[in-house]
């Protein structure tokens, strides 16, 4: 039997494997756990009568009957005239709580949900907890948010808006996410920088471009990293399509992060020079020192023949200065990928007739103090 007709699994980086009957988070190794290979679907499996994630509910490992769904998914994905090149933008502000994260939100709380949680813990610096806190309530989880202190105001009072129990923590991202660690120990720690099904919903954003693009793929993906959770999505999406023998060949993943943040830029290039000093950044999202996943990010841009490098501030302000000016109003995160987009463009990495998809990550709405003090 190959492995993609298996029963589905998680597996820990040990190669130990686990039952999805139980609400675990990690592995016994103490790291990450990912869902074992899936089969992908072919056009005839995309429930096109579902306008959200779950017309792909077929690559999806949840029981249909336990889904909690707020819309999330099937985003726009516009074409725009840039600097000569007809690029793709996906507007992932679209989702429920205006980010792409709703889409791993959506598919994790309906796993944790079908198992019984009833009170978990998230920490995030903004959009993720949003959306943690939405679907909670939506699904009638206690939900407990730990936060920076430096969060906006709009993601605090989303939050506490959908009910959550929102604690804002005096220290950095990094220092969140290890008070968060210790705090595992007494509440079911729903992390989505650690919880596989998050993933298992971030890969329907590689779905949907395949399906927008008339069941094909395209040349590249460009990408703003963080953690990486879009970078693995579109990994574990393209991999499964390409078993299905659905696509050729796989889309290159073109990844863009802030130069203070580069850790998975540094990881791709094979860099081993002294941690970078880490400086404020305005695309706040991707200020993320050690990505928990940071192994299998790198793992999967190297399989796509991608790429990853650095982008500095005053590129970021004025990548989103120009998403302004096209009428498109994005987070200051979202504009990591267009910095990085201009620069593939212009060392020539992306080619003149090459399709290339550009996701823009949230909105801007909720990040009113940053955009005052660019615009």
């Amino acid at each position: 039997m190959k492995q993609s007709e298996e029963t589905p699994h998680l597996v820990d980086r040990s190669g130990r494997r686990y039952g999805l009957a139980e609400p675990r988070w990690r592995g016994d190794d103490g790291g990450p756990l990912m869902m074992s290979p899936l089969s992908g679907i072919t056009p005839s499996q995309v429930d096109t009568a579902e306008r959200s994630l779950w017309r792909y509910g077929a690559a999806i490992p949840v029981n249909p009957a336990a889904r909690v769904s707020l819309g999330e998914g099937f985003t726009p994905q516009v074409p725009l005239d840039w600097h000569g090149r007809n690029i793709h933008f996906k507007l992932e502000w679209f989702n429920p709580t205006s980010s792409f994260k709703d889409r791993g939100t959506a598919v994790m709380i309906s796993h944790l949900a079908s198992l019984g949680v009833t009170e978990l813990l998230e920490d995030s610096s903004g959009n993720g907890g949003s959306s943690v806190s939405a679907y909670c309530a939506a699904s009638r989880i206690r939900a407990r948010i730990l936060a920076p202190a430096t969060m906006s105001e709009a993601k605090t009072l989303q939050c506490r808006a959908f009910g959550a129990d929102v604690e804002l923590y005096p220290g950095t991202r990094d220092e969140v996410a290890e008070e968060a660690l210790r705090q595992s120990a007494k509440v079911f720690y729903a992390s989505h920088n650690w919880h596989p099904f998050f993933l298992q919903g971030t890969k329907t954003i590689a779905y949907e471009m395949w399906e927008m693009l008339g069941f094909r793929a395209p040349d590249n993906v460009v990408l703003v990293a963080g953690a990486g959770s879009v970078v693995l999505g579109c990994d574990i999406a393209f991999t499964e399509l390409l078993e299905a023998g659905q696509i050729d060949r796989r889309p290159r993943l073109l990844v863009g992060q802030p130069e203070s943040w580069a850790t998975i830029v540094d990881g791709v290039n094979g860099w081993s020079t002294a941690p970078r000093t880490r400086t404020p950044t305005i695309a706040a999202g991707a200020s993320i020192s050690a990505p928990v996943r940071l192994r299998e990010a790198v793992e999967a841009i190297h399989r796509s023949n991608g790429a990853a490098i650095a982008v500095d501030e005053d590129s970021i302000r004025a990548s989103l200065r120009e998403l302004l000016a096209r009428g498109l109003y994005a987070e200051p995160t979202s504009a990591v990928a267009v910095a990085a987009l201009d620069q593939y463009i212009a060392n020539g990495t992306i080619g003149a007739d090459e399709t290339t998809i550009v996701v823009l990550t949230g909105s801007a709405l909720k990040a009113a103090d940053t955009m005052a003090a660019v615009i």
